[in-house]
């Protein structure tokens, strides 16, 4: 079988002049962040037509980025002659806004899922995870598979308290059964 990775018709010379075939990219009819001016040093920001936006976000978080958000002031939007090039609709009332988002930080915090990795790929954690295996999982393995415990039949917590102690009770039982009496 042969697959094709994604990079395959950039390669392929019979697929050298598709570029020939794509529609122009069309040019950004409103104007973009990089068209505005922002100083990271004041903490300022003009628009293309120079009038001072203000600053109204410190640590807006969008999509788990960092940035800086400024709004311009109704004052200014609305007289103004680039308002078609600005705004999404040439009559809405509402300010432009516009964030800078800060370069990403190589050195994230790391996060719990992987600190539990490394918690488990170290030699201590295999060890101490291969002896949770064989005391903790097997009793829920049990209830699951043998007593057909795959969800709760009841609502509520006290009854689910209740059918999970019985359960349980059950399955104590069936080791003292098999492995034993007490003292």
């Amino acid at each position: 079988a042969y697959i094709a990775d994604n990079r395959f018709r950039k390669r392929d010379p019979r697929f050298a002049e598709a570029d020939k075939y794509k529609p122009p990219k069309s040019l950004p009819k409103r104007f973009r962040p990089r068209d505005f001016r922002y100083d990271p040093d004041q903490l300022t920001c003009t628009c293309p037509a120079g009038k001072s936006l203000y600053r109204n976000g410190a640590n807006v978080r969008i999509n788990g980025r960092t940035g800086i958000k400024f709004t311009a002031p109704k004052s200014a939007c609305e007289p103004c002659h680039l308002r078609a090039k600005c705004l999404q609709d040439e009559h809405q009332k509402s300010p432009r806004q516009v964030v800078f988002f800060h370069p990403k930080e190589e050195e994230q915090p790391q996060s719990l899922i992987d600190k539990m990795k490394q918690k488990i790929d170290c030699l201590r954690g295999r060890m101490i995870y291969s002896r949770r295996l064989g005391t903790v999982e097997p009793p829920f393995g049990n209830l699951r598979y043998h007593k057909g415990l795959d969800r709760f039949t009841l609502r509520g917590r006290k009854k689910v308290d209740g059918q999970w102690k019985l359960y349980t009770l059950v399955h104590n039982i069936e080791k003292l059964a098999h492995y034993g009496a007490i003292g």
